[in-house]
């Protein structure tokens, strides 16, 4: 098995190389609205917008600032397949403008016009964003009513392009079968608040580069593109950044393409990829000693189990994960200036296919 990757060093509001109803899998965080650190690409993007903040018109700069987005949004609307879901990160904004502090509400600005769009809204996930700050309070500190909560979470909005996906040929089901999640990651992952993402094996890559940093961990991506793809489905990130999602993609064995228009980043994420095969494998692996460590758990509990994955042969807890095969990464190499090429084991990682019988039922155990 193979992944092909492409970076298009352009403006993503024309995304003229990507063909209508191509892409399965949109996974993206766009600059923030209203966050000072974005203003001079606003600017850049709209001259209105920097006139508007000149003038301290908080409302009119956050709505100039989003139809900016409102252009790559619709450009991802044609992009997708039917069936196919985007994932959007975005955080709100705290402002003071005009001596008037604020909330701008990205995340509902976006939503609602994606859904003008055509998009349907599916349940969304929160995230805490925690900072390190040590003094992370706003407004009047301990004095009432002018202290201010603080915001330190941020929103994964996710939606469907039409009905769900259909997958009608034999080898279609298959590749869906073996690209299934375990029954203990989908009670965590699909909850609609993740706060354990601090912490976990997604810091490989320094996230800074250039005084910008990258809008989330590895995790977040790795897991929607688990979650809501199959393997060799296209991944689509208009916001590519530092390639966050690229390097996730080449982790999970999907192709992905994203558009940056600052090309001064390309050195840095050329230089990133050698690292993907032993990190991408060390995520790998970390799942898979978590399946087993929950598997014995869940024996000294409540016993045999009735199901077994064909590929590794331990105990799974469900008939949806006995295809289950998470491929291992051998190699990747650039195989132009802006495509790489990831290439994997078809096989399972022999230190986990050991002999787990005293977990299982016996067959007639199993009919009764």
């Amino acid at each position: 098995m193979k992944s092909i990757h492409k970076i298009y060093y352009n403006d993503s509001k024309k995304m003229k190389d990507v063909p209508s109803e191509s892409i399965d899998l949109v996974v993206t965080s766009p600059p923030y609205p209203m966050i000072e650190m974005w203003d001079g690409i606003f600017s850049k993007q709209n001259v209105k917008i920097g006139r508007a903040l000149d003038n301290k018109d908080g409302s009119l700069a956050f709505e100039l600032m989003n139809r900016e987005l409102d252009l790559v949004w619709a450009e991802v609307f044609r992009v997708l397949k039917r069936g196919g879901i985007a994932c959007i990160n975005i955080g709100d904004a705290t402002r003071t403008v005009n001596g008037y502090f604020a909330l701008y509400t990205n995340h509902s600005r976006i939503q609602t016009y994606l859904q003008k769009l055509g998009f349907s809204s599916l349940p969304a996930i929160l995230w805490r964003k925690q900072t390190n700050a040590p003094n992370k309070f706003m407004g009047s500190g301990m004095m009432p009513p002018g202290a201010y909560v603080t915001l330190e979470h941020e929103y994964i909005l996710i939606l469907r392009k039409g009905n769900k996906k259909e997958f009608r040929s034999k080898d279609e089901k298959q590749q869906r079968r073996e690209s299934s999640f375990f029954w203990e990651e989908r009670n965590d992952w699909f909850s609609d608040v993740w706060t354990d993402l601090k912490g976990t094996s997604q810091n490989l890559f320094d996230n800074k580069v250039g005084g910008r940093s990258a809008a989330y961990p590895f995790e977040l991506p790795y897991r929607l593109i688990t979650m809501f793809s199959v393997k060799e489905d296209r991944i689509l990130d208009p916001f590519f950044g530092i390639g966050t999602t690229m390097y996730a993609a080449m982790a999970a064995g999907r192709s992905s393409i994203g558009y940056e228009i600052d090309r001064n980043f390309h050195d840095a994420i050329v230089s990133r990829i050698a690292g993907i095969v032993k990190f991408g494998n060390r995520r790998i692996i970390e799942r898979l000693n978590n399946h087993c460590n929950f598997i014995e758990k869940q024996f000294e509990k409540k016993g045999e189990f009735k199901y077994i994955n064909e590929n590794y042969q331990f105990p799974v807890i469900t008939n949806q994960e006995t295809a289950l095969l998470i491929n291992e990464l051998l190699s990747v190499r650039q195989t132009g200036t802006i495509n790489f090429e990831v290439r994997y084991s078809d096989e399972p990682q022999k230190d986990f296919v050991l002999n787990w019988n005293r977990f299982v039922m016996s067959d007639s155990e199993k009919r009764k």
